[in-house]
């Protein structure tokens, strides 16, 4: 399976035949300018939580490309009334199963409203199984003891974890984190995007190093293979 990274907590990944993008928030990247937003291709959106730097280009890539949204409850009642796919509504415990995998939602330690202050539900991740491999994607959290529940119910091939602090988890929590779910590889997200976010990417990945840990800081529209 492929990743693309779009930057701070947007990602796509491509596998089991769909092309999954998560927490869509590129056109008001300041470090995302350079991405294409108009070629972005998306059979389904998962969303974590409904702030406006994740959901931000959610309408706009929905309604050109009729992916289907994936999210808590109250978010995609949110985007349904916009006239978007808001076919898997969920809340916390919750699993899926789609084309590509299954996608069950865990809990998240964050706040959540939408773009125009109404209630946004719960923040929450997503642990998902796909073509042989399991991850997690954690959303906007803090360090949490639910964390230590995913690493007892699955064995993780890598997490994608918040590392930017001030918002969320700095490096030394996710680091924690990693510990506490089983995850040798952490692929970073929501870091350097704002101010209060940037963080010296040579001392995250001695850090990472030192706590036995790989740590992936990927260039926005770089693609891995995992």
């Amino acid at each position: 399976m492929n990743l693309t990274y779009y930057g701070h907590a947007c990602f796509l990944l491509e596998a089991g035949g769909s092309k999954v993008l998560f927490d869509p928030f590129i056109r008001h990247n300041p470090l995302a300018q350079d991405v294409d937003v108009d070629k972005i291709e998306a059979d389904f959106i998962l969303l974590s939580h409904g702030h406006g730097d994740h959901v931000g280009d959610v309408e706009e890539i929905g309604q050109r490309t009729g992916a289907e949204l994936v999210g808590m409850v109250e978010v995609l009642g949110w985007f349904g009334q916009k006239g978007l796919k808001a076919t898997y509504a969920m809340n916390l415990g919750g699993t899926v199963k789609l084309p590509f995998g299954s996608v069950k939602m865990v809990a998240a330690a964050h706040s959540s409203s939408m773009p125009d202050g109404s209630y946004g539900g719960l923040a929450a991740g997503f642990v998902i199984e796909t073509e042989g491999k399991t991850f997690y994607f954690a959303g906007d959290t803090a360090l949490t003891y639910d964390m230590k529940i995913i690493g007892e119910q699955h064995r993780l091939d890598f997490a994608i974890l918040p590392i930017g602090g001030h918002y969320t988890m700095g490096v030394a929590d996710a680091l924690i984190a990693a510990d506490w779910t089983g995850a040798a590889k952490v692929i970073g997200m929501h870091y350097d995007t704002f101010p209060p976010l940037v963080i010296n990417h040579d001392e995250a990945k001695n850090q990472a190093q030192q706590a036995g840990k790989e740590l992936v800081l990927l260039t926005i529209g770089e693609t891995i293979t995992l």
